[in-house]
Formats: structure tokens, C-alpha cells, sequence
């Protein structure tokens, strides 16, 4: 009996791609919420989200992940984003000490 021919010996699991979520990214949301609050206009804070959403797509996209799942992690990297900006806005307030 030849093993060179037993299936169960060559089968390779498919692999997948896992990646480290966007979301979990905190210093890159700080980082971006930080510089979106600061943005002059929203003009140029358009154009800052535009760039780092390219950008996003692209490290995904070299990562091998699906077109799918790259919407889910931007979507949810800019909702980070977007409640880590109002707790910027409104850090500092109430701290008066006026009891």
C-alpha cells in the first residue's frame, strides 16, 4: 500500500487572515481624533478623513483582507474616532471644583 496517495496527509486548512481589529487601535484614534479637532476648517478635515481612509484601505487591502470586512473595521474604526473626539471636546468641563 502506497502513502504517497493518502488525502488525509496532503489536505492544507484554508487560511485565513486575522486582523488585529481597528477599533483596538487606541493610540492611532486618539491620534486621529486629536488632529481632526484641529483641523482649521472643515474643509481640511475632510480632506484629513479622506487621506486617512485611504490610507486604512490600503494596509487592509495589503493585508488580504476582504472588501467586506474592510468596511466593517473603517466603519468602526471612525466611530471610535468619532466618540473619542467628543471626549476630547468635553474633557475639562465640570472640573471647576465649584461644589
Amino acid at each position: 500500500m502506497p502513502t504517497d496517495n493518502l488525502p488525509l496527509f496532503s489536505w492544507q486548512p484554508p487560511r485565513q487572515v486575522i486582523v488585529f481589529p481597528m477599533v483596538k487601535r487606541v493610540g492611532r484614534i486618539r491620534e486621529v481624533a486629536a488632529k481632526m479637532l484641529d483641523k482649521p476648517t472643515e474643509r481640511a478635515a475632510v480632506h484629513y478623513r479622506s487621506q486617512v481612509t485611504d490610507s486604512v484601505i490600503r494596509s487592509l487591502e495589503r493585508a488580504g483582507i476582504p472588501e467586506k470586512e474592510q468596511d466593517e473595521q473603517l466603519g468602526a474604526f471612525w466611530e471610535a474616532v468619532q466618540h473619542e473626539m467628543i471626549r476630547l471636546s468635553y474633557s475639562g468641563y465640570g472640573t471647576g471644583g465649584a461644589a
